[in-house]
């Protein structure tokens, strides 16, 4: 079955390239030119947006909040005029996993769409199948995490992060494996793109009070640490 990309995007001569494009590469392609008729589509299930912020009722960067809230966990690619560093820092700190900014060519953006999905419809490591750390427990063949009987909600790039740190825990794992493996060996984008996501994935344990922690090691790499106190 094709993967699907839903596309969000109000300028036509825009749009239609990329409908057809993505087409061509074989992806069920859905287009949609508003912010809440992209909230509303969401819940079919796409596995990727790419998503453009200047919409004409809904900011994008709204519409990548509201859809990481309302449990959204596919790939979001967000693509705009705005590209100043503050502005990808917000989009990637709203949830999204990259940030294209106008104008781009047409093959850079297939090459990211090709390496975020590739990357959220492959299996990780059997190594990681029984990841079962204290504090966290870890679903792999469901790709879910849970802290206790309340499931904790991440993105896909928020569980691979924890999925690998968690099957190499109290060890530190490199920035650039951890680059190479989640996103992509050639990965085209910010290294800020990982220090975001354990940002919000340290954010998301701590609100469900796992005693769980992703330790920064300065000029290396991360590494999960902790569990339960004694009483």
């Amino acid at each position: 079955m094709a993967q699907r990309v839903l596309v969000v995007e109000d300028e036509e001569d825009i749009a239609f390239p990329l409908v057809r494009t993505l087409e061509r590469e074989g992806y069920d392609v859905e287009w949609v030119e508003s912010g809440q008729k992209a909230l509303d589509t969401l819940a079919s299930g796409p596995e990727l947006v790419i998503l453009d912020l200047g919409l004409p009722d809904i900011d994008g960067l709204e519409v990548c909040r509201r859809a990481r809230e309302a449990g959204y966990t596919g790939a979001i690619i967000i693509v705009t005029a705005r590209a100043g560093e503050l502005d990808r820092v917000v989009g990637l700190d709203y949830g999204a996993d990259d940030y294209l900014a106008k104008p781009f060519g047409l093959a850079e953006l297939q090459a990211r769409v090709r390496a975020l999905l590739r990357r959220t419809a492959s299996p990780l490591a059997q190594s990681v199948d029984e990841v079962s750390p204290d504090g966290v427990r870890i679903d792999v063949e469901a790709r879910r995490v849970y802290a206790g009987t309340e499931e904790v909600p991440l993105t896909g790039k928020e569980f691979e992060v924890l999925a690998i740190l968690a099957a190499n825990r109290d060890k530190v794992v490199s920035r650039g494996r951890l680059m190479a493996d989640v996103w992509d060996e050639n990965w085209y984008g910010s290294t800020k793109t990982l220090d975001v996501t354990i940002g919000r994935l340290r954010q998301k344990l701590e609100s469900v009070g796992v005693t769980d922690r992703v330790v920064a090691v300065r000029g290396v790499g991360f590494r999960l640490e902790g569990g339960p106190t004694d009483a």
